[in-house]
């Protein structure tokens, strides 16, 4: 029936291109449980039940919200028809964030993840600013962008490089950093995650200059080392603040630490690389995940990039994928054990669902239009599938691990090595033995490259 209904939106929205997918209205939910960022000797944050839907009403104070009851979560609340694909417009330094949060997807609640989309004018920008809560993954999905982001005292270096399309770069914690489009006459298009379900930003010129009621000019004259003058120019001219916050997540305990992968030392993740060595490109990866991929037999291709691609992930928590999706192909049944994922489709439509942990098992599922998002609670199993018998579906998902990991549940359970017992399996699934060997005989093949 789910099939089906997905194939019915796939045959409208050939109908109809300009159809939209109507805002899903939101029970409004949560309890935010303390999340703790990977670090190089820690883990990823681990939620300690299958979700915890905002509760925006309840008079309970956390940090966070408190859970909604789950007897009344459905899939809308891990939803939200974004427009990811929708051109924005621009303020006067050039730039617009739309950031989806737990604000606007109350199941991101104690999830550690979020999502932006990031619009560029010609020669415009995302100016200096910083998320106190979260690692920024960006990839660039049109265009060109110049970006950087600077160290804390006493070195301040700052570490920058030329983004083309399908170029990947990391932008710590807590540090200053920007994006800058320098093409004149194109504008410029990215797709960020954050390692917090609200990372908060500070942009330097508003908080400095714009602040209510404002910093004295007495101090900040002199902080800067200019006259009173300047300061009260500045401060008459600051421009609007692009992103708000609310709450806090937790934080690294240094700006960095880029994975040393050939240290002897055995810890949780990686051991950090002399800041000395470290460059940009250790926070870069020219990935292409603007260019499509051949998919596997189950119509799927997953291109991951994380700490193993990119070093400077390491502590960071947090990690970006392509996903392609041939006609009719899926990404099938799979978790991930350290990881939140948070997908947007780019071109397509993908019917998608995960399911709870035992006892009730529930089903959560939703079809996705082009620019949609879509929450997939750490640990739980969850899919996605490309209803359309004639075109292909590509999404982008970031994973609030800097290696995530996946179960795919076929593979895991019928392709082991050595494999699980067949007495074992005809038991647990309730059919012949013979169906397991069966089973076990294919050949299971991974999508996750």
């Amino acid at each position: 029936m789910a099939i089906e209904t997905a194939n019915n939106s796939v045959e409208k929205r050939t109908e109809n291109q300009s159809q939209m997918a109507s805002p899903s209205s939101f029970c409004l939910l949560a309890v935010l449980l303390a999340l703790v960022s990977w670090q190089a000797i820690a883990s990823d944050p681990s939620p300690l039940q299958d979700f915890c839907v905002a509760d925006k009403h309840s008079p309970v104070l956390v940090n966070g919200f408190a859970c909604l009851d789950p007897k009344y979560v459905n899939a809308d609340h891990f939803f939200k028809a974004a427009m990811l694909d929708t051109p924005r417009k621009t303020n006067k330094v050039g730039s617009n964030v739309t950031l989806i949060n737990v604000m606007q997807i109350p199941g991101l609640n104690t999830l550690g993840i979020s999502i932006a989309r990031i619009d560029y004018a010609p020669l415009g920008e995302n100016p200096p600013h910083t998320h106190p809560r979260a690692t920024e993954i960006l990839t660039v999905l049109e265009g060109t962008l110049y970006v950087g982001f600077v160290t804390s005292n006493p070195n301040n270096t700052l570490f920058s490089k030329v983004l083309n399309k399908g170029d990947v770069f990391v932008f710590p914690e807590g540090l200053i950093h920007f994006q800058f489009n320098p093409n004149p006459h194109q504008p410029a298009v990215a797709l960020a995650a954050l390692s917090s379900q609200n990372p908060g930003a500070i942009t330097i010129a508003n908080a400095v200059f714009g602040s209510k009621p404002p910093i004295s000019d007495d101090i900040l004259a002199k902080a800067f080392q200019v006259e009173k003058g300047t300061i009260d120019w500045l401060q008459a001219h600051v421009v609007s603040p692009v992103i708000k916050a609310i709450a806090s997540d937790p934080s690294p305990l240094q700006d960095f630490c880029v994975a040393d992968k050939h240290s002897p030392v055995l810890v949780n993740g990686f051991a950090c690389l002399d800041p000395k060595y470290v460059t940009a490109d250790h926070f870069f990866k020219a990935a292409m995940l603007d260019t499509p991929r051949k998919t596997n037999k189950v119509g799927s291709n997953v291109t991951l990039i994380n700490v193993m691609q990119i070093p400077g992930l390491n502590t960071l928590g947090i990690s970006i994928a392509r996903i392609d999706y041939a006609p009719l192909g899926e990404n099938p049944p799979h978790t991930h054990p350290r990881a939140t994922e948070i997908l947007t489709v780019l071109e397509g439509t993908l019917y998608v669902g995960f399911v709870t942990s035992n006892p009730n098992n529930t089903l959560f599922s939703k079809v996705l239009n082009k620019g949609d998002v879509f929450v997939f609670p750490e640990g739980l199993i969850h899919f996605q599938f490309n209803p359309n018998p004639h075109q292909p579906a590509v999404a982008i998902a970031a994973l609030s691990s800097q290696n995530p990991g996946a179960i795919t549940i076929a593979n895991a359970v019928f392709g082991s090595k050595p494999p699980i017992s067949d007495k074992v399996l005809a038991k647990a699934f309730q059919v012949e033995k013979g169906t397991i060997d069966w089973l076990q005989a294919q050949f299971w093949e991974n999508n996750h490259y």
